[in-house]
């Protein structure tokens, strides 16, 4: 397992780092973000997009659950927020969306428990002092090391 902790100052900062996860990506790469309202996800999320060449507007899709974005590479954006269990999440196709082309980024990502592969890489969100800075803690396991590598 790799660990990395990156400090954000600022909404830019953190797209930065979405751009740079977004580069040199497998076929398929599921992100897994986790941390409470606020985090900065959603920001991530919308790094990813313009790393992705998609030109809408990037908001949760709490309401709605699963977003789906087509640029250059298709972007599927899921909040777990209002379900409660890996059950429901089942119950709207989630794993299809874990084996999709593309980059999935899963907000929640803890309420999907064991349905989230393991190749996903993990990241935890958390709000700092300032109102603009984060700390995003990257979590990789050796199984991506070895997709990436081979």
């Amino acid at each position: 397992m790799k660990e990395e902790t990156v400090v954000s100052k600022s909404p830019e900062e953190t797209w930065a780092l979405a751009q740079s996860l977004a580069q040199d990506r497998p076929r398929r790469l599921v992100l897994a973000l986790h941390g409470e309202l606020g985090s900065g996800k959603t920001c991530f999320v919308q790094g990813l997009a313009m790393a992705l060449g998609i030109q809408r507007a990037i908001t949760s899709p709490t309401f709605t659950v699963i977003n789906e974005y087509r640029g250059g590479t298709p972007l599927h954006h899921i909040d777990l927020y209002r379900l409660n269990s890996p059950d429901e999440a089942l119950a709207i196709g989630f794993e299809d969306y874990m084996e999709a082309e593309g980059v999935t980024a899963v907000e929640w990502a803890e309420r999907a428990g064991d349905l989230i592969p393991p190749r996903a890489i993990h990241l935890y969100f958390q709000a700092g002092p300032d109102s603009n800075e984060r700390r995003i803690r990257i979590v990789r396991t050796t199984e991506q090391h070895t997709e990436e590598e081979g």
